[in-house]
């Protein structure tokens, strides 16, 4: 897998908006299992990975343009894979280089990946309650089963995850998490409460802030494990953030 570290490590030259992260060996054995097939459960449940971070200058400029919103503007990506076609958002040229850039890591690590769908928001994000803990499917193509997805999310507000494998969980974690799923109460208390020892305890994490992260979206099956995640819950007031979103189908 030499010809992957070396295209990786020619990548920064290329982008502007984006930083590639060195890996670890570790690391480095996922993303080249992922390379030779993505259809790789046991290398899919070790995701989310940070895979590059966004330049100091441009979390500076995107955050600027997110605090000037009292609300949520989202834009979706049009079927090309285009960003930011509208012509009065200000933050198009961002979501464009960001599509750009992200393809090019994608071009490197996942070569079978082909652009499917995205979209971006940012503003100040108020919503109360978080959205369950969830997959990204992809209802346009039911036979899709695990598929690359890479999101960003900028200054605040980073996504939290299921580590590792959730096969593996007891009962009483599989009933937490059925309570973050639905955001309903059950016998080991209520999902604000259970959210909180879940990440106390490891068993959910947190994505870094201001970097991209390489996660699995689709429908599942038998060779895949889509990533369950769940929004970071704003106080009350809200946060002003921006959010990035670029999946893949594989070819």
């Amino acid at each position: 897998m030499t010809d992957l570290r070396e295209d990786w490590a020619n990548l920064a030259s290329r982008l502007t908006l984006l930083e590639p992260l060195p890996f670890s060996p570790g690391d480095w054995s996922v993303l080249e299992r992922l390379h030779a097939g993505f259809d790789d459960r046991a290398a899919q449940v070790r995701l989310p990975l940070p895979i590059a971070r966004f330049r100091k200058r441009a979390c500076r400029e995107i955050l600027a343009l997110a605090a000037r919103l009292d609300d949520v503007r989202t834009e979706s990506i049009d079927d090309r894979g285009s960003a930011g076609t509208s012509s009065d958002d200000p933050m198009a040229v961002h979501a464009r280089r960001y599509s750009e850039e992200v393809d090019a890591l994608m071009g490197v690590l996942v070569p079978k990946a082909r652009y499917r769908k995205g979209h971006y928001a940012y503003g100040r994000f108020t919503v109360p309650s978080p959205h369950g803990l969830h997959t990204d499917h992809s209802a346009e193509d039911p036979a899709s089963a695990g598929e690359p997805i890479c999101i960003a999310r900028i200054g605040t507000l980073g996504t939290h995850y299921l580590a590792g494998d959730p096969a593996t969980c007891d009962a009483a974690t599989q009933s937490m998490l059925r309570a973050l799923r639905h955001w309903v109460s059950v016998p080991e208390g209520e999902p604000e409460d259970i959210l909180a020892t879940l990440l106390a305890g490891g068993t959910l994490r947190t994505i870094p802030v201001d970097h991209v992260v390489l996660m699995v979206a689709g429908n599942g099956g038998a060779n895949a494990q889509p990533t369950q995640h769940i929004a970071a819950r704003p106080p009350e007031g809200g946060l002003h953030s921006a959010f990035f979103q670029r999946q893949y189908r594989l070819t």
